[in-house]
């Protein structure tokens, strides 16, 4: 099934750009710090995935912010944006 694959396939990437976006924001980030992240994060990750980087940093901006402010692992911040099944 197209649907549920093309799911798989973004929530792996989904989960794969929070990793570095956390490892970038360090430890108890605040806003700017992730935000920083973000944009350093998207350009090291290529042309292509850092397309879709822009694109979730965008739209879920905020969301990213306070999962990774509250210690959310990179699965379940994706999840709460409905990216990943959870």
């Amino acid at each position: 099934d197209g649907v549920v694959q093309d799911r798989g396939i973004k929530c792996r990437l989904c989960t794969k750009i929070l990793k570095k976006i956390q490892m970038l924001a360090g430890d108890n980030p605040d806003k700017a710090a992730v935000a920083a992240a973000l944009r350093k994060g998207c350009r090291l990750l290529g042309r292509a995935v850092g397309k879709v980087c822009q694109w979730l940093a965008k739209k879920y901006q905020d969301q990213i912010t306070e999962g990774l402010q509250n210690g959310d692992m990179p699965r379940d911040i994706c999840s709460a944006m409905g990216i990943c099944q959870s």
